[in-house]
């Protein structure tokens, strides 16, 4: 789960990390009002959506101006009216895509005097199963593309969990960003401080970028984005509270309904299985035949016919979709069930794209047996290769 960056600099200065003082703005005639109550001389009005690269992104309409995401003003006239521009109004960056994002909230936050900007940012390491601190020289920029130009210049390291976070950990990340004098003790601190927060709310990721070096010597978190472990979100209410479901796609939204693992990708070919690793293996093969997989979806060991419906009329929701590949190896999950939820699905929502199904397993004659008599005009696949050769034949032609 990913909040907005307003939201977690609130959190970050719960926690005495050092931010800019801000205020959000959901109408625009909140918006003057919202300037006033800072202390300027310099605005910074940001677009808050789940999305990195807002300054380099661009709006796909005239009315907002130019300029991205995050712009710059003098006055709170100036703030407030920039403000009014990109509230309602689409932002494409990098990470969007080309549909975009609709800007619902906007943060107005005092301008900051900056010396030199840093990347920072705390990582679950699953390789180590340990937080890991990432940080770099090269503040402000990609930090994708600094790992591939310039390597050297950036630090990561994990921390041990049986001694956690101790001040050597902020040391090294000092002196790697080339602090020094009471620079080198805030950082001290302030590692501390960011490594407590993520243990404490069980996050995945807590990226500064920039983290900066004012232009009085002193460090802050210019911006901040946060993701959180959505298992453990049961354990913080604060946090769940915090959720924007209108940032999410509606699709995922509807499968975490009915407790199904779906994340949306941007091929032609659903897919539906069970079971993580399956899942993945699926994807990995439609592409090796030459197509792309519209999305990610494990129904689980314990999937009901009716879970399995919803499923299928997930998948049959995105117009991307152009076949679907049903994927099932029954361990614990059983072919019939799955069968019976394919059959359900189709007759409830239609079937307009070409359908391969692959069972093999628990209940797997039972399942084709129900499949076979049911009308459908479905492909029968033998193994998931024929599988994948048969979806990607049908939408390719």
């Amino acid at each position: 789960m990913n909040i907005h960056e307003y939201q977690a600099k609130a959190l970050l200065r719960s926690y005495g990390a050092p931010v800019s003082d801000g205020r959000i703005v959901l109408r625009a005639e909140e918006a003057k009002t919202a300037a006033g109550e800072l202390d300027g001389p310099l605005w910074v009005v940001k677009a808050q959506i789940h999305a990195g690269g807002r300054g380099k992104g661009s709006f796909k309409e005239p009315r907002a101006g130019e300029g991205g995401g995050v712009r710059l003003a003098r006055s709170v006239e100036e703030a407030a009216e920039e403000a009014k521009r990109m509230l309602g109004q689409t932002l494409v960056t990098k990470q969007t895509g080309p549909a975009g994002k609709q800007v619902n909230r906007i943060y107005i936050e005092d301008g900051s005097g900056i010396e030199k900007e840093f990347y920072l940012a705390l990582l679950v390491d699953r390789s180590s199963s340990r937080v890991s601190f990432v940080c770099s020289t090269e503040g402000g920029m990609d930090i994708e593309e600094v790992a591939e130009s310039t390597p050297d210049k950036i630090l990561s390291f994990s921390v041990d969990p049986a001694t956690g976070y101790q001040p050597f950990h902020g040391r090294r990340i000092a002196f790697m960003l080339g602090l020094s004098g009471k620079q080198v003790k805030q950082c001290v601190a302030l590692m501390g401080t960011l490594y407590q927060v993520f243990l404490e709310k069980d996050m995945e990721m807590l990226e500064i970028n920039p983290l900066i070096l004012t232009d009085g010597g002193d460090l802050k978190c210019l911006d901040a984005k946060m993701g959180f472990d959505s298992n453990a979100i049961y354990r913080h209410a604060d946090i769940a509270e915090l959720r924007d479901v209108s940032e999410e796609d509606p699709k995922e939204l509807e499968a975490s309904k009915y407790d199904l693992n779906y994340i949306a990708l941007d091929g032609e070919i659903g897919c539906m299985v069970n079971g993580a690793g399956l899942a993945m293996a699926t994807m990995d093969i439609i592409k090796l035949y030459g197509a792309e997989p519209a999305n990610f979806l494990d129904v689980g060991g314990g999937a009901t016919k009716e879970k399995v419906t919803e499923a299928f009329k997930i998948i049959t929701s995105d117009p991307q979709v152009k076949g679907i590949l049903v994927n099932i190896f029954g361990g614990i999950m059983r072919c019939d069930v799955i069968a019976e939820g394919v059959v359900a699905a189709v007759k409830e929502v239609g079937l307009q794209v070409p359908l391969v199904v692959r069972l093999e397993g628990t209940n797997v004659e039972k399942g084709k047996e129900i499949i076979g008599q049911s009308g459908l005009n479905v492909i029968a696949a033998d193994d998931l290769k024929d599988g994948a050769e048969k979806i990607v034949k049908a939408v390719k032609g």
